[in-house]
């Protein structure tokens, strides 16, 4: 039977507006969008932290459980514990506090035909099952990230078995209680589907970049990069997931007269990468810019660099490389090649994927892209094309706006 009163959806998960960066810009241009559909959208979430891991000053002052609106979007947040230095204990800490006090912000939601729960966090799932099931409504699990997962890849603690195997074990628990599931990629969508019963339905859901914001012809030169050296950039969380130390084996080896590394964000590893390559003149770090400046930011570096660490294959896709790609800049990429972002960059022709071992081919390659600023450009072009054909947000958030229509109306 179909719905004949205005539908109303509900989001629960941690990172929400004013984040604009990662999980939080995605889940707040969901919302948007579906607000701008003509649904009625409420949001569970935290108060803002990352990827700084600290409470933006803004809200430092707000009561623990705070009220706003944005863009007739109805946010009720409650302030988390937020660790300064996040190690596994300190995550989990921070996952059950937000878990435990947002249930209470659960009684604000007076009606709702669909609930959304973003993971991570996985105990998301059982927050947004438990608003559905009171409110007789549908369930969606959206998955940016395999948290367990990528914790045990990270190797975020040593105590691995048994506390990994309970962990999935809950995981797999909370999944089979959505009417749909989606995630980012299809490496994800192809391990999500090995976590829930054959049953149920999936749904691959990409993150998306919008290449009217992400434009090199609007594009002004960023202050950060106005060197007249070869500019190489990495831009996004600085966290666990990368391998830090093959990046400071790759600047060590490049000329600081002639090449600079710039690296823009910030995240629960940033200060042991700020020691780690503080001794390194060619290397420069600034404060991650506003969503408004990142096209400027993107669109000034001669190339972007990514090193993913080796294990970690199809637990996380970072979206990171969506917005280098649309900057129409070539991109080199290291990590494992079984990874579906390997894929991308190989069907693209928008830049070069290596191996963590393959350094001397990682090394010839930035001397060989400085060196010719054609080739640079011909990947460059090839990069934007494709994700204007692959991941436009347009099309992207209308399918994901008529799927939700279809699971309303069943």
């Amino acid at each position: 039977m179909k719905l004949t009163n205005k539908p109303h959806i509900t989001f629960v998960g941690i990172n929400f507006y004013p984040e604009d960066t990662a999980i939080g810009l995605y889940t707040t241009q969901l919302a948007e969008h579906l607000q701008q559909q003509g649904f009625d959208i409420s949001v569970i979430t935290g108060f803002p932290y990352y990827p700084a891991w600290k409470i933006s000053q803004e809200y430092h002052h707000k009561p623990r459980n705070y009220q706003e609106k944005y863009r007739n979007i109805n946010i009720y947040r409650y302030r988390q514990y937020v660790p300064e230095n996040p190690n596994f204990l300190k995550r989990i800490f921070h996952l059950l506090d937000f878990t435990i006090g947002s249930y209470f912000n659960l009684k604000n939601i007076k009606k709702t035909n669909l609930v959304i729960a973003i993971v991570p966090f996985t105990t998301d799932v059982w927050l947004a099952s438990k608003l559905a099931k009171k409110h007789h409504a549908k369930l969606w699990v959206h998955i940016q990230d395999f948290e367990f997962d990528a914790a045990y890849e990270a190797k975020l603690t040593s105590k691995t078995a048994i506390l990994f195997k309970y962990l999935h074990k809950i995981e797999k628990r909370l999944f089979q209680k959505a009417n749909i599931l989606s995630t980012i990629s299809f490496a994800m969508l192809a391990k999500l589907k090995k976590k829930v019963t054959a049953d149920k339905i999936t749904y691959l859901l990409p993150n998306w970049v919008d290449s009217n914001i992400i434009d090199p012809n609007k594009a002004k030169r960023h202050p950060y990069l106005t060197s007249k050296k070869f500019k190489i950039l990495y831009a996004g969380n600085i966290g666990q997931k990368q391998d830090w130390l093959l990046f400071k084996k790759i600047v060590e080896h490049c000329d600081p007269n002639e090449i600079e590394f710039v690296i823009v964000g910030d995240g629960a590893a940033k200060k042991e990468v700020l020691d780690t390559l503080k001794h390194l003149p060619q290397v420069h770090f600034y404060p991650p810019v506003s969503f408004k400046d990142l096209n400027n930011l993107l669109c000034s570096a001669d190339m972007h660099i990514l090193c993913q660490k080796q294990d970690v294959i199809d637990t996380v896709m970072p979206s990171k490389i969506l917005g280098m790609m649309a900057s129409e800049k070539p991109s080199l990429i290291a990590g494992n090649k079984k990874s579906e972002v390997a894929k991308i960059i190989e069907e693209s022709e928008g830049g070069f994927y290596f191996s963590n071992e393959d350094f001397d081919e990682i090394t010839a390659t930035i001397k060989y892209l400085k060196k010719h600023p054609t080739v640079r450009k011909i990947y460059g072009k090839n990069a934007r094309e494709y994700v204007k054909n692959h991941f436009d947000s347009q099309k992207l958030l209308n399918d994901f706006t008529q799927k939700i229509r279809t699971l309303l109306d069943s």
